[in-house]
């Protein structure tokens, strides 16, 4: 999500889509958190295990005032979709071209002032064995932040709890992400991806003990 390109201390009135988005989470029941106050980041998004996880997202992004941005193959933006492609904060992306994914999203850091790319790195609804890691790679060269988007379909809120500077211990930055995604409940619980299933059922294990 890119954050809204305001200053922080200039009252912005909310669009017409802001206020419809803001109105439907509401009427679902849905609180949101301000998106932290910061200029560059990667959001880290999930838990992923359901298509809702998609539509919940836009809508929020829609009712905070924010831009998402993703990344995409450079050849989706051939035709007349590429316009719209970019309409809606797609960035194109050469996987063939020197340097790679990590260097392209890095210089795209460089050349905008206010930005944030969201991922989901689970890369699946379907109980990843693993985390794809190329956001922290990408995050850690740009020298930007990752804030971690977290939806609780229990609690019914969206939530961004941890800002984490990435360093160049990797395992013991992901195992913080991991656990903020552990706090959460997800929409369906048995498709986590399993460094966060494995937190997130000994979390359970000891809530249902006490």
């Amino acid at each position: 999500m890119t954050a809204n390109k305001q200053p922080n201390n200039v009252d912005v009135k909310p669009s017409l889509m802001q206020r419809l988005a803001s109105r439907l989470l509401r009427m679902a029941g849905w609180n949101i958190h301000p998106f932290p106050d910061t200029p560059k980041a990667m959001v880290v998004a999930g838990p992923h295990t359901s298509n809702w996880d998609g539509v919940l997202g836009l809508a929020c992004g829609i009712a905070l005032g924010l831009d998402a941005r993703f990344m995409i193959k450079h050849t989706l933006f051939k035709g007349p979709f590429g316009w719209l492609l970019r309409k809606l904060g797609a960035i194109p992306v050469d996987r063939t071209q020197a340097g790679g994914v990590v260097e392209q999203a890095v210089e795209q850091f460089k050349t905008d002032d206010h930005m944030a790319i969201v991922v989901t790195p689970e890369g699946t609804r379907k109980s990843a064995k693993k985390w794809k890691t190329g956001f922290h790679h990408i995050a850690r060269q740009a020298g930007v932040p990752i804030v971690l988007a977290v939806a609780d379909y229990r609690k019914k809120q969206l939530t961004f709890p941890i800002i984490l500077q990435p360093t160049e211990d990797i395992e013991a930055d992901m195992q913080k992400l991991y656990e903020g995604f552990a706090e959460a409940i997800p929409r369906r619980p048995e498709r986590l991806s399993e460094p966060v299933k494995i937190l997130w059922e000994a979390k359970n294990h000891r809530d249902q003990k006490l």
